[in-house]
């Protein structure tokens, strides 16, 4: 669609008034319904997907270790909409973030988040587990889930990070593990060492036990969100 801007990114005379009509915004961290404002001109229009779970880690015996992979980060998507092609109202569906599963398994990946029928954005993928080892000199580095991507619409499309590897090192003497980060969305900041992803749309991390342990889950993906910007036309 054409813009009302100049290649310098300049307002149009006759287009947009920003000088006497600010523009508004509505941040949506759940799931509800988006009324047109009166004299809307143009809308840009964000969403990010939620996160995937990290992956759990399992029981161990002794001398044994195990781990989980990170969950994938929300994808993002952004895209400007006349405010005359859409809807007196739209509905907005937030990606929920992905729970990690009760018995240190795999999860869930983190859900879609929509803008009526404009724009969605994909959740990231669920963290993997990785069986508990006990194999003298043993070291594997396994990929994370992949981050959210394959949303519609929209002009600037940005995947989520996938979740990081978890490590584990076995020897003779001892073990050390460590779950894997959990990837970052375009809005969420750093990825996540430990725990819950970070909002908006960061994947879990994965979980990790030592030896003579029980399972423990990964951290859980945060949830998606949608930001809808309103320019206004002169009155």
């Amino acid at each position: 669609m054409a813009l009302p801007f100049t290649a310098s990114g300049k307002i149009l005379a006759g287009d947009l008034n920003a000088a006497t009509t600010a523009p508004t915004q509505d941040v949506f961290t759940s799931s509800g319904t988006w009324t047109k404002p009166a004299n809307a001109k143009l809308v840009y229009v964000e969403v990010v997907g939620g996160g995937g779970s990290g992956g759990g880690a399992g029981a161990t015996g002794a001398s044994q270790w195990s781990f989980g992979d990170g969950g994938g980060g929300g994808e993002y998507a952004g895209g400007w909409f006349l405010a005359s092609t859409l809807g007196a109202t739209e509905t907005v569906t937030i990606g929920t973030g992905g729970t990690a599963d009760s018995s240190a398994g795999v999860g869930t990946g983190g859900g879609t988040t929509s803008f009526g029928t404009w724009i969605t954005a994909a959740g990231g993928g669920a963290g993997a587990v990785r069986a508990a080892t006990s194999t003298a000199n043993y070291s594997t580095s396994e990929n994370g889930r992949a981050g959210g991507t394959g949303g519609t619409g929209g002009t600037i499309r940005i995947a989520g990070q996938a979740g990081g590897s978890g490590v584990g090192i076995g020897s003779v003497s001892g073990t050390q593990q460590r779950g894997g980060d959990g990837g970052a969305s375009h809005l969420s900041g750093t990825p996540t060492g430990s725990g819950t992803g970070k909002q908006y749309g960061g994947g879990g991390a994965g979980s990790s036990r030592g030896a003579s342990l029980t399972a423990s889950n990964g951290g859980n993906g945060a949830k998606g969100v949608c930001i809808v910007t309103v320019y206004y036309q002169q009155a």
